[in-house]
């Protein structure tokens, strides 16, 4: 068909439609750059989005290591022992290896629980190489029934009322829970009892201290 027959209203939208055909293909690369483009910056923003949430759900790794197969627990209902806690005269005597004689003797003039008591006392405490040095026999009489109050006259010599550290014994006599006097010496910083010497001083117990001595005392009434 010719143009020429065409009425020129027509020839003009022809001629419009053909402009905008033209601008619509000059302009589509760009706008499909433009699509494009968005399109893929809305897929990143997305999977950024995506790995937040992702992320935030994740329960965060505990740092709490498991307990090592083997590994001991306290029993249930435990009491854990005190830390630090000082023992009485009485304990600390029964745990040393060189008051078994002590200790034995204690047991049988019936003073465990009056050194076990509130006190404070001084003790000064024989070794058993100190009775090993009594005549022979002395020991194995003192610890019969019958002799218990001759027994605990010995032993009751070799205790102090109130708690008497080594650095506050001073030379003269001290008065013993017996009743009797003891001769304390003190000379270039060592320490004698009624002729014994301290060979250990100022083993601190709860209720007192002991000091170490190598002789065993004896009333001066005897035995």
């Amino acid at each position: 068909m010719k143009n020429q027959n065409l009425p020129s209203w027509m020839k003009q939208l022809t001629g419009f439609a053909g402009i905008i055909g033209a601008s619509a293909l000059i302009g589509f690369p760009a706008w499909a750059h433009i699509t494009s483009n968005t399109n893929v910056a809305n897929a990143t923003q997305t999977s950024q989005v995506a790995g937040k949430v992702n992320t935030a759900a994740s329960p965060a790794p505990t740092s709490a290591s498991p307990a090592p197969s083997g590994a001991t627990q306290a029993p249930t209902g435990a009491t854990p022992a005190p830390t630090g806690a000082a023992k009485d005269i009485v304990a600390i005597a029964s745990g040393d290896a060189q008051f078994k004689t002590l200790t034995k003797a204690l047991g049988s003039a019936g003073l465990v629980t009056t050194l076990q008591g509130k006190g404070p006392f001084t003790v000064f405490a024989p070794t058993d190489a100190a009775f090993a040095a009594l005549p022979e026999g002395t020991v194995e009489d003192l610890l019969k029934p019958e002799n218990k109050a001759q027994l605990t006259k010995i032993l009751t010599y070799h205790v102090v009322p109130g708690s008497v550290v080594s650095t506050s014994l001073k030379s003269g006599d001290v008065k013993s829970v017996e009743g009797s006097a003891l001769k304390v010496g003190v000379n270039a910083g060592k320490v004698t009892v009624s002729g014994a010497n301290v060979v250990k001083a100022d083993i601190k117990a709860s209720n007192g201290v002991i000091h170490v001595i190598d002789k065993v005392l004896m009333p001066p009434d005897g035995m």
